[in-house]
C-alpha cells in the first residue's frame, strides 16, 4: 500500500523532513560562468543546435517586466540542459524562437510556476509537449514554502542571490549581476526536479503530479479576461452603479494610455486613484485635482483626460451602466449564501469542511486537492442524483483531474447528501 492509499485509509502523509538539514551552501555563480546573451539569428542557430543535441529534461525561465512594461512579454529566456549548457537568450532581439522549442522536441521542460512563464513563452513560439513543475511538486509534496529559492535550499541544501527577481527586465544591455541571476534559476532546476520526482513517489503522489502537468502542458490559452476593470483593487468600496462606471472608464482610459506608451498601468495612474475618483464622482478638473492620486504632480492637460473619461460616465443613461458583482455565469459570492439559498450553504460549509481536513492528512494545500471554485460550483448547482457517478461527472466538467476526483468524491458526495437530508 502507497503513502496516498494509507492516507485514504485513515492516516497521513508525512510531509519532507527539513529538521537535520546540514546548513545551506551560498551558490554565486554559474558552474560555466555566465554565458553571453544571445540576440542575433547565427547565436540563435548555435543554441538550437547545441540544445537538439542535448539529452535530457531542459531546464526553462523566463524574465518579464511586471511593473514597468505594458503585458507580460518575455525579455529574457534562460535555458540549461545536459550536454549543451546554459543559453541566455533576448526574445526582443529573436522574437520567434519556435525553431528552438522544435529542437527540443521530445524533451520534458522544466520550470518553476509553469503557468505564470507559459504565455509569455507561447508568444515568441515555445510551447512544451510535457513538462515538471517544481512548484507545483512542491505543493503536492507538502513543503511549506514553494518559491524557487526555498525550494533550492531546502531540497537541494544551496541558497540563491534573489536580489534581482523584480527589476526592469527590459533594461538594455541587462547589467552583468541581473545575468548571474539569471543564469543561477536555471542551473539546478533540473536536479530539483529529480529530487522531487523522488519525494512524489515516496509520499505516493507521483502520479497525482504526473497528472497534472499534464493537464497544464494541454491547456489552451486562456479566453480574455471579461471585464477586466473589475479586478481593480480596491473595488469593494464601490457600490453604486455609476461609480462603477466610472471605474470602468477610467480603467479603459488608462490601459488605452499604457499600451501605447508601452508601460504598466499602475504607473499611468493608480487603482487607488481610481476607486477614489469613483467615490467622488468629480464634476470638475479642480474638484478631481484635491482628490489622492491627482494632486500637485498631474498636469492641467492630463487632468482634463480623466475628467473627461469621469464625465463620460457621468452621461451614461442608466440602462447603459454597469451591474454591481460579478459578471453572470457563476455563483454569487459564498456571503450571500445563507440569504440566497441556505440549503447550498449548508452544503458549501460541509464540503469545506471535509475537503480542508483531507487537505490536512494528505499535507498539501486544500486548493490543489480541488480548486476552491469548482467546490462552489458543485454545491450552488447539485447534479439531481447525488450518487457519485453524478457528481463526478459534474467534477470533471469543472477540470477536475481524476486523481481528485478519487480523493473527493466521497467527500463531496457525504456532503451533498448529508445536506439533502
Amino acid at each position: 500500500m502507497t503513502d496516498a492509499q494509507e492516507t485514504a485509509a485513515g492516516g497521513a502523509a508525512q510531509p519532507p523532513s527539513q529538521d537535520s538539514a546540514p546548513a545551506p551552501v551560498p551558490l554565486l555563480e554559474p558552474g560555466d560562468g555566465i554565458p553571453p546573451v544571445i540576440a542575433d539569428e547565427d547565436g540563435l542557430a548555435a543554441v538550437v543546435a547545441a540544445f537538439a543535441a542535448g539529452t535530457g529534461p531542459v531546464a526553462v525561465d523566463a524574465e518579464r517586466a511586471s511593473g514597468y512594461r505594458y503585458g507580460q512579454r518575455a525579455y529574457l529566456v534562460q535555458l540549461r540542459r545536459a550536454g549543451s549548457g546554459t543559453a541566455l537568450v533576448d526574445p526582443v532581439a529573436c522574437p520567434d524562437l519556435s525553431a528552438l522549442a522544435a529542437g527540443l522536441d521530445g524533451a520534458e521542460w522544466v520550470l518553476h510556476a509553469a503557468t505564470q512563464d507559459l504565455p509569455c513563452l507561447r508568444d515568441i513560439g515555445m510551447v512544451p509537449g510535457t513538462l515538471f513543475d517544481t512548484e507545483l511538486a512542491g505543493r503536492l509534496a507538502g513543503f511549506p514554502r514553494v518559491g524557487l529559492g526555498a525550494m533550492v535550499e531546502n531540497v537541494l541544501g544551496y541558497t540563491l542571490e534573489k536580489g534581482h527577481s523584480a527589476v526592469d527586465w527590459s533594461t538594455r544591455p541587462l547589467p552583468e549581476p541581473w545575468l548571474r541571476y539569471a543564469a543561477l534559476d536555471v542551473e539546478l532546476l533540473v536536479e530539483l526536479r529529480y529530487a522531487l520526482e523522488k519525494e512524489l513517489e515516496r509520499q505516493g503522489k507521483l502520479e497525482w503530479a504526473r497528472e497534472e502537468f499534464a493537464a497544464i502542458a494541454a491547456a489552451p490559452p486562456p479566453p480574455p479576461r471579461k471585464d477586466p476593470w473589475r479586478r481593480t483593487s480596491g473595488m469593494h468600496k464601490v457600490r453604486r452603479r455609476r461609480q462603477l462606471a466610472v471605474v470602468r472608464e477610467l480603467w479603459q482610459t488608462r490601459d488605452r494610455v499604457a499600451q501605447r506608451r508601452d508601460v504598466s498601468p499602475g504607473k499611468v495612474l493608480s487603482d487607488a486613484a481610481i476607486v477614489e475618483a469613483a467615490l467622488a464622482v468629480p464634476e470638475s478638473v479642480d474638484a478631481l485635482a484635491k482628490l489622492s492620486g491627482f494632486g500637485n504632480r498631474t498636469g492641467r492637460k492630463q487632468l482634463q483626460h480623466w475628467q473627461n473619461a469621469v464625465d463620460r460616465a457621468r452621461a451614461l443613461p442608466d440602462s447603459a451602466l454597469p451591474q454591481p458583482g460579478q459578471a453572470p455565469g457563476g455563483p454569487p459570492p459564498p456571503r450571500a449564501w445563507a440569504d440566497k439559498d441556505p440549503a447550498a450553504a449548508a452544503r458549501l460549509a460541509a464540503a469545506r469542511a471535509a475537503v480542508t481536513a483531507h487537505a490536512e492528512r494528505l499535507s498539501l494545500p486544500q486548493e490543489n486537492l480541488i480548486t476552491p471554485d469548482t467546490v462552489r460550483r458543485l454545491c450552488w448547482e447539485p447534479p439531481t442524483d447525488h450518487g457519485p457517478d453524478a457528481v463526478a461527472e459534474v467534477l470533471r466538467s469543472h477540470g477536475a483531474r481524476e486523481w481528485q476526483i478519487e480523493q473527493t468524491l466521497p467527500l463531496l458526495t457525504a456532503a451533498l447528501t448529508a445536506s439533502a437530508d
